[in-house]
């Protein structure tokens, strides 16, 4: 009986290879294919860029990271020398040194001055020249125009109009309102003055990100708040503010990062971080001791410091301004 039953039941049909030539299935990754992924001419294209970022940005970080733990000097090229390893002594030496608390207090300064100034006027001016009007695209590139000038070029300006005969003082200085020294000099005004100045020149920049942004915001909330009885104040805060609110954390993040690694600026406004170091940032702190005064481990642990609190502060800016995109 369990002979013929054993005969009786058909034998189920060889599986067909899951992964057959010309079946359709899915055929196992190569191990060439799992290294350049599914689109491996999207990789060719990004390799350049990637090269790059390697070679400018990632492997000089590493190399900061070794000099900041090491007693490093330049020598000859060739040279066999000690650099012996010091732990978190350069970190110590200039954690503790005034000069650096001074360049980093700077630095906040500028910051808490230069990045909110710079999200209201980009965003006031964007919507302004978001709108019909006649003379837009004089307005548009007018703005614009500091940005892509040369920075040497634009500081000759800045100085013919602040400095101690300029145009600002011949102006104000009847009225009583130019302060002693005048303002590049004094060591409570040069800060803020960098601040206006980078503000000005860079604000062409961010007007433009802000009109992409503006041209993502659908009209018909406009519209429709505009039916609902709100003003333009109204619409501005409720609509345009949310829907470039992308647009504003990439602004700020952008403007922080900048400002952070200032170092043009002072260098030829203020002659080096003047007066007696009112306008020292760390980047050119780091300069003057990296190159200067040949002390590359002590400029590395400053970069390394300033590396780890602009993350931190950008982290703080996405969980603030960039919510949760």
């Amino acid at each position: 009986m369990s002979a013929r039953t054993s005969q009786a039941t058909p034998r189920p049909a060889a599986a067909p290879p899951r992964h057959a030539a010309g079946d359709g299935g899915e055929r196992p990754a190569s191990g060439l294919r799992r290294v350049l992924g599914r689109q491996p001419l999207g990789g060719l294209f990004a390799a350049p860029y990637l090269l790059f970022v390697l070679a400018v940005f990632a492997v000089p970080l590493v190399f900061a990271v070794y000099m900041a733990f090491h007693d490093y000097f330049f020598a000859a090229p060739g040279a066999d020398v000690d650099r012996p390893f010091v732990g978190l002594d350069n970190f110590a030496a200039v954690l503790t040194d005034p000069a650096v608390q001074r360049s980093f207090l700077n630095v906040a300064i500028f910051l808490v001055i230069n990045v909110p100034l710079t999200v209201v006027l980009a965003l006031v001016l964007a919507v302004a020249l978001d709108a019909p009007m006649r003379g837009l695209s004089f307005f548009r590139a007018a703005y614009y125009v500091p940005y892509i000038t040369s920075s040497v070029a634009v500081v000759g300006v800045w100085l013919f109009l602040f400095g101690g005969d300029g145009l600002v003082n011949r102006v104000l200085g009847p009225l009583g309102l130019v302060p002693d020294p005048s303002w590049l000099v004094n060591s409570s005004w040069a800060m803020p003055m960098i601040a206006v100045f980078v503000t000005w020149k860079q604000l062409g920049f961010y007007i433009l990100l802000y009109l992409a942004a503006l041209q993502a915001v659908p009209k018909e909330l406009h519209e429709s708040a505009s039916v609902d009885g709100a003003g333009r104040l109204r619409r501005f805060w409720s609509v345009t503010v949310p829907g470039v609110r992308p647009a504003t954390f990439l602004v700020v993040l952008l403007s922080t990062v900048v400002g952070a690694n200032l170092f043009t600026e002072p260098y030829l406004l203020t002659g080096g971080g003047g007066p007696d170091g009112a306008s020292s940032t760390p980047v050119l702190l780091l300069y003057q001791r990296g190159i200067e005064q040949n002390e590359p481990g002590e400029a590395a642990a400053i970069g390394l410091v300033l590396v780890v609190l602009v993350l931190a502060v950008s982290l703080i800016n996405r969980r603030v301004v960039g919510g949760d995109r």
